[in-house]
């Protein structure tokens, strides 16, 4: 586990031993890997359920991801201009509204009597490392902060209804759509860690 600073088992606490520089290159080889298996597991879904019409048609509208709602950058003229506060606990943010529709994705696909083994056991760690990731990015704003993390004035409650669909089109639709925007928000996470991780190296220039 590339966060657990020691072995699955050790607490947190041994996070701080570790070097600031350190912790920050686990942090982005974390969030790497789990858009890795993002992508591995829409490409699986699309495969499974989505015909390619409806793929289309729902890349076109992809902007309907429910983490809009914490207005995040995007651009990269508002990127460049996010202090190092606001990229971690952006990042934070969003690491922290993606649990609950994980284990929400999680009870849903477990229904479907023709989902795979692999795309269930992929949902099941990217559960797992975004918890992971949740307390490497909470040490890491202590070490490069000196503070504990904010609290964030959107529940995720509020992003995320909770509520199953009984349609099972519309439920898999649902959960393609959750995939697809849990995939682009990993990606966001990642370029704002490189960010980051560029300006603590005091690289002129940083993009």
């Amino acid at each position: 586990n590339p966060i657990n600073c020691g072995d699955e088992q050790s607490s947190l606490s041994n996070c701080l031993s570790i070097s600031q520089e350190k912790l920050l290159d686990r942090v982005i080889q974390h969030t790497e890997l789990i858009f890795r298996v993002s992508e591995e597991s829409c490409t699986l879904f699309e495969e499974m359920f989505i015909p390619l019409p409806l793929q289309l048609q729902t890349n076109q509208a992809g902007n309907a991801c429910m983490t809009k709602a914490l207005h995040i950058p995007s651009s990269k003229s508002e990127i460049q201009q996010i202090t190092d506060k606001w990229l971690l606990h952006s990042v934070l943010m969003l690491v922290q509204s993606w649990i609950k529709p994980l284990v929400y994705l999680q009870t849903t696909m477990a229904q479907y009597d023709f989902a795979s083994e692999a795309l269930l056991n992929k949902t099941k760690w990217m559960l797992e490392k975004l918890i992971s990731l949740e307390q490497g990015v909470v040490v890491l704003i202590k070490k490069m902060l000196n503070e504990g993390a904010m609290v964030t004035t959107v529940t995720e409650q509020d992003l995320f209804p909770t509520d199953l669909q009984p349609d099972i089109l519309a439920s898999i639709m649902n959960d393609y759509n959750l995939l697809s925007c849990f995939k682009k928000d990993t990606h966001k996470m990642e370029i704002l860690l490189k960010l980051l991780k560029c300006r603590q190296n005091e690289i002129y220039n940083c993009a």
